[in-house]
């Protein structure tokens, strides 16, 4: 007879299932191959993803994963025509960015949200370290507030120094699984170490030599907060691609498009240099950010390029 539970951490072979019944955790592998709708992936089975098993000896052997109502999935960083599973059956995501140390780098934002739009999972973004901020960085915080809250997105400031906003961001984890991912260096360790702090996570400062953050958590993890309230920690993302996607999948998921498209001439309007296009319209009367199509021109032309080169190498 099979038991069931839920994954709480991957280290790539091996995944920690914590039983439904009564709450022991087991070591476990999966038996088999999974896809994700056709799709290669490097980890088959995720963190939060609701799993049968049996036992062999002292090992859990995964034998079915349960319908995911959710999941977010990036492009391999080490394998481009694989996919990486970070989460599933999320209630929602916490970003977390820095405007210095380290220096904000905004496309990721708009990159990350590409994972989580096609699942409606709501995102809440953590502008952390404000502590450190000057009058030019607050002036950059107002504007990209404006930016991402006009189009529905949370945006937080906060510092992990100071504790400032820590109590919101503990109102807003509670009663839900919160996927907790960011660039390395923005804090994500810190945030969790406020959070529960009897975990005490390494925690690394910024390479005096780049200037960027380093990795601190290997792997992925879920955290109990309490009985009810659950976060999951992932390691720091260095860069995100999508060569799995297509341009229109660009265009659905920014969420202000998809809104706007529907009054452009052409149904599959790529937003360039289409004629009567109600998103370039947008753009200049001032509803939708330049900001943000900049981004989205960026990804469109990597998407191609990328499709174009793997065209010519078939053949």
């Amino acid at each position: 007879m099979l038991k069931t539970g839920i994954i709480t951490k991957s280290t790539g072979k091996y995944y920690d299932i914590r039983d439904k019944e009564n709450g022991d955790t087991i070591s476990g592998i999966i038996r088999g191959k999974f896809k994700l709708n056709g799709l290669k992936l490097t980890n088959p089975v995720a963190v939060g993803d609701k799993v049968q098993y049996s036992i062999e000896g002292q090992i859990a052997i995964i034998e079915k994963i349960e319908n995911r109502t959710n999941y977010v999935v990036r492009q391999s960083p080490r394998k481009k025509h694989f996919l990486h599973l970070i989460a599933s059956n999320v209630d929602q995501a916490l970003l977390i960015v820095t405007i210095v140390e380290p220096k904000l780098k905004q496309g990721f934002i708009d990159r990350f949200l590409l994972m989580t739009e096609p699942y409606n999972i709501p995102v809440h973004i953590l502008f952390n370290k404000c502590d450190l901020w000057n009058e030019e960085d607050n002036e950059v915080f107002e504007y990209l507030k404006d930016v991402y809250t006009d189009i529905g997105y949370n945006v937080i400031k906060c510092s992990m120094t100071d504790q400032t906003s820590i109590d919101d961001i503990k109102s807003i984890i509670a009663n839900k699984i919160s996927l907790i991912s960011g660039q390395s260096g923005v804090g994500k360790s810190s945030l969790i170490n406020n959070l529960l702090p009897q975990l005490n996570l390494k925690t690394q400062h910024l390479s005096n030599f780049s200037g960027k953050g380093q990795h601190t958590t290997t792997f992925a993890e879920m955290f109990d907060v309490n009985e009810v309230t659950h976060i999951i920690d992932t390691p720091g993302i260095k860069t995100l691609s999508f060569n799995h996607l297509e341009v229109m999948d660009i265009a659905h998921n920014f969420r202000e498009f998809f809104k706007y498209s529907e009054d452009c001439r052409f149904g599959d309007c790529s937003h360039r240099n289409e004629p009567s296009c109600a998103i370039k319209e947008g753009i200049e009367k001032g509803y939708i950010s330049e900001l943000r199509y900049a981004n989205y021109l960026q990804l469109i032309d990597e998407i191609e390029n990328q499709n174009y080169w793997e065209r010519i190498t078939e053949y």
